[in-house]
């Protein structure tokens, strides 16, 4: 299996050349509008029908109990708890210093301001749990969640042909702290967690990674009012490689984002011709041995490869795509790095496998996708925090910068406006 290769490409040619894989959004989203409707209407019942005509589990059990919990952590190996204890940590340590402290400013004499962050009361975590259970991303939602101060954290993960959850799902919950556990999946429970039913708590504000019925049902709850992380789409990921990169490493990188599904995209840029075909050789051999290489492979049929002039070129690129995921595979990796642009997260150097960041290395793998990393940020500490702003004027304080208030409200036609302020400074 070998990627497309376009050698020296227009940047005029860019937005055709990097486009992702394109769906039917107008089905999708009609159908999920029909589960979400239903949901809002129904509460349970929906939720409970939804399950069994989509997950095939006759009799579910919507909320995870504490002997579940029990179970769960007999089930997991002690060498992957020590594993996900970790990543937790250094998931822990990263998020802690995103922490800000008020800070009181004197704007001038009497006119203070300051700004607070307070968590967000009621959030609810989305974990995929199916072919590849994201226990990883309990973590990653889970610990920020805690650190901000969040009242309320729920989590929402599919059951698994049993109609269990997965164990290791379950005790990263716990390992964070999560007690509400549901056993719903789909495009039911990002609506489950939007409305609320008699079982589902309603939360503020939604986050985590799904299929595309999970991604479009956030981005129309999102619609109806209801905050979530980020839109979604895909994993993805880019890597710009020169002669200095080791083609083994680039190959598995690449297929570590391949496998996660057929509609993920992966885009290989180097100003070597040479390093392009060792790449491709390295795919090959290292697909054949991969569990999940037919979903691999599909996903390369989407993928392609860009031979460039210069590294510059190579930047440009990848600044026009903004992917999810950058892999700097070269020399100068660290100022290659000053040019970054557009990503959601980047990794330098050969030893800084995207790999490390989905898991261990302690920055968070809830990242912008489909090009959105041009506006948006990953999840981090902020994610779960609302920036209030604060003041306190004197009645010196107002005088200062009373006149200009009442020359702008006026300039603007509003004349309750300047009365607020004239009322007070005649007083004075």
């Amino acid at each position: 299996m070998e990627m497309q290769i376009i050698r020296f490409p227009d940047p005029k040619d860019f937005d055709r050349l990097l486009a992702r894989p394109v769906i039917d959004k107008v089905t999708l989203e009609s159908d999920v509008r029909k589960i979400l409707e239903a949901v809002k209407a129904e509460g349970d019942e929906a939720v409970r029908r939804f399950t069994l005509s989509l997950d095939k589990i006759s009799s579910p059990v919507i909320q995870i109990g504490e002997e579940d919990f029990i179970r769960a952590e007999k089930n997991i190996s002690e060498e992957l708890k020590a594993s996900m204890k970790l990543a937790k940590d250094n998931v822990e340590k990263f998020h802690r210093t995103q922490r800000e402290l008020p800070q009181e400013i004197e704007i001038q004499k009497g006119v203070t301001c300051w700004r607070k962050s307070i968590a967000i009361e009621r959030v609810g975590l989305y974990i995929p749990g199916g072919s590849a259970p994201l226990f990883s991303t309990v973590l990653m939602l889970g610990v920020p969640a805690a650190i901000a101060g969040c009242k309320e954290i729920i989590l929402c993960t599919p059951p698994s042909k049993d109609g269990l959850i997965n164990p290791a799902i379950l005790y990263a919950a716990r390992l964070v702290g999560i007690k509400k556990v549901f056993c719903i999946g789909g495009a039911q429970a990002i609506g489950a967690m939007a409305y609320g039913t008699k079982t589902v708590p309603r939360v503020y504000k939604i986050f985590g990674p799904g299929n595309q019925y999970v991604t479009a049902a956030k981005k129309l709850v999102n619609a109806d009012g209801v905050s979530i992380d980020m839109p979604a789409g895909p994993s993805e990921l880019a890597i710009l490689a020169d002669r200095f990169c080791v083609p083994a490493f680039v190959a598995a990188d690449l297929l570590s984002q391949a496998e996660h599904g057929t509609d993920s995209q992966v885009i290989l840029v180097s100003d070597e011709e040479e390093i392009i075909s060792c790449v491709n050789s390295e795919l090959k051999s290292q697909l054949e041995l991969l569990p999940r290489k037919d979903i691999a492979a599909k996903a390369l049929q989407n993928s392609k490869v860009f031979l460039v002039g210069s590294m510059e070129d190579g930047m440009n690129l990848i600044n026009a795509y903004a992917p999810e995921h950058l892999i700097l595979a070269c020399k100068d990796s660290d100022k290659l790095a000053e040019k970054v642009v557009n990503a959601g997260s980047v990794f330098l150097g050969n030893y800084s496998c995207e790999s490390a960041g989905d898991y261990a290395s302690g920055t968070n793998h809830t990242l912008p996708t489909n090009g959105f990393a041009r506006a948006y940020s990953g999840v981090s500490l902020d994610s779960f925090l609302k920036k209030v702003t604060f003041q306190r004027l004197t009645e010196e304080g107002l005088m200062e910068i009373g006149k200009a208030i009442e020359i702008m409200a006026e300039a603007e036609g509003l004349q309750a406006h300047k009365n607020a302020v004239s009322i007070r400074l005649k007083k004075s």
